[in-house]
């Protein structure tokens, strides 16, 4: 019988692909697409995984999946899920691999989640004669753009032939040094709803207010009132947020719009409470604006929030320590940021866990979604497809 895999033999393979997984990233982060434009990142994907000896299969929405098993007995299927689009921002940094596509950029590290999966493929086809069960590979596009794309994978039949036992995902976090990892049992990521609002008027002569409906003044209204929603409708022990990023009133100085729009994010973890939110913001809107003499048309869309399986998640954290050691294996909090892993988890046991990405003396700490964004590479990639390796192993039994 041969021994069990050690994280010293997976990261010993996983140092010798160092240069691979990094030609990878260096790669996606040049040429980002945004969601449901990702042909491009596809086809690399595609392409990579056939170089490997890897059929894979493409969904309608532009998905890839693919999974292989090893040469041991095991019948448990475990899947690892990646992101791929990328945000429209214009990149800031100056390294050789800066984004050649004008405003867009992967400043939510979904290059380096691609990467380092198909770091794990090539990692676990080299250990193919030493472990049972399957592992199948998810490739998402579309994570930051309502209705996502991991919603459109399930139905397309992802989690199925060969039917997954459990999921597991890993995103980068700029907030934690690159050589740990973050991990939160039970609810994590927040539900995200994008919040459309469209408040129609009378315009006119920016004199001559008394003889219109003005939607400025309307929208400045539901914009203060909205905030009562979250100081004083919702339990103070419900994590809830509520912000408005963008209001469009295309009036001039002296010309009052027809029609105002209102784009805004709410971001909740309980169900019930979720609907209720909705169903205020309607009320106040809709009310404001009749008392106002305008008319509002509210439209609210999102995905649920990410949690994780409380049983795989204990697992996870445990064989974590192993690897890295228990130093390097934090606790976190809730996250009010949005992810649609969670339309995975939905259907099998999930586990959505943070890998550091920041390194404060490199100068390698700003924010996701900021165009100075960038992880600190060699540590990063010396454990983020040893790790989900490792995990996965470990998870079919080996």
């Amino acid at each position: 019988m041969m021994p069990p895999l050690s994280p010293k033999e997976i990261l010993a393979i996983s140092d010798e692909l160092m240069s691979v997984m990094l030609e990878d990233r260096h790669h996606l982060h040049q040429y980002p697409e945004l969601s449901f434009q990702e042909e491009n990142t596809t086809l690399y994907i595609q392409t990579q995984l056939k170089k490997m000896g890897l059929a894979c299969t493409l969904l309608p929405n532009r998905g890839v999946v693919a999974h292989f098993k090893g040469k041991l007995p095991g019948e448990k299927v475990v899947a690892l899920r990646a992101d791929f689009d990328a945000l429209p921002i214009q990149e800031q940094n100056e390294k050789p691999y800066k984004s050649r596509n004008t405003g867009v950029m992967h400043a939510c590290g979904h290059d380096v989640h691609t990467a380092a999966l198909l770091g794990v493929a090539r990692i676990l086809l080299a250990l193919q004669p030493r472990f049972g069960g399957t592992v199948k590979f998810l490739f998402q596009p579309a994570e930051e753009k309502f209705p996502g794309g991991a919603r459109a994978m399930v139905e397309a039949g992802a989690l199925k032939g060969p039917d997954v036992d459990v999921v597991l995902a890993q995103h980068v976090m700029p907030e934690l040094e690159a050589g740990k990892v973050g991990v939160k049992a039970g609810r994590y990521a927040a539900a995200n709803d994008e919040v459309n609002i469209t408040i129609k008027g009378r315009g006119g002569h920016g004199a001559l207010p008394h003889a219109l409906v003005d939607p400025v003044i309307v929208a400045a209204q539901i914009l203060l009132s909205m905030q009562t929603i979250v100081s004083r409708v919702a339990n103070p022990t419900e994590p809830t947020v509520l912000s408005f990023g963008k209001i469009v009133a295309d009036g001039a100085n002296n010309i009052i719009p027809e029609v105002v729009h209102m784009y805004g994010t709410l971001r909740t973890f309980d169900k019930a409470w979720r609907q209720q939110a909705h169903e205020k913001i309607k009320q106040i809107s809709q009310g404001i604006a009749e008392a106002m003499g305008a008319s509002c048309e509210v439209h609210i869309q999102g995905f649920s929030n990410v949690e994780n399986d409380e049983p795989l998640t204990a697992e996870v954290i445990a064989w974590s320590r192993e690897f890295l050691g228990e130093e390097n294996v934090v606790a976190l909090d809730y996250w009010m940021a949005g992810e649609d892993f969670g339309e995975f988890a939905r259907d099998v046991p999930g586990c959505y866990y943070r890998i550091g990405s920041g390194n404060v003396e490199k100068g390698i700490d700003a924010p996701l979604h900021n165009p100075r964004f960038d992880v600190d590479e060699e540590p990063l990639f010396r454990i983020s497809s040893a790790l989900m390796t490792y995990i996965a192993l470990k998870k079919l039994g080996n």
